[in-house]
């Protein structure tokens, strides 16, 4: 394995072992929402969820689009979302 492809999947498990990002994800795979949408449905400031969607947007996990001043997002990857469903359906078995 390259280098390259070596950090892209670590990077990828770091954003999979926080717990934020992963409510934040899960949310997002249920459907597009607003950065307010989101820190108001989990309980969290409006500041942690932005830095939390930066890190995930760097890592191509997030896309967004904005409608006049509000970022809308959604999550960008099918695989990683498939990754994350596995593993709660895991989880729920246990």
């Amino acid at each position: 394995m390259d280098e390259e492809t070596l950090f892209i999947v670590s990077q990828t498990f770091k954003a999979l072992s926080d717990p934020t990002r992963i409510r934040i994800l899960y949310l997002l795979f249920q459907g597009e929402h607003s950065v307010n949408e989101i820190a108001e449905k989990l309980s969290l400031l409006q500041s942690t969820v932005s830095h939390q969607l930066r890190f995930l947007k760097n890592l191509r996990l997030v896309k967004f689009r904005r409608e006049g001043t509000t970022l809308f997002y959604t999550h960008d990857d099918e695989h990683v979302m498939d990754i994350l469903r596995q593993t709660i359906e895991h989880a729920l078995h246990h």
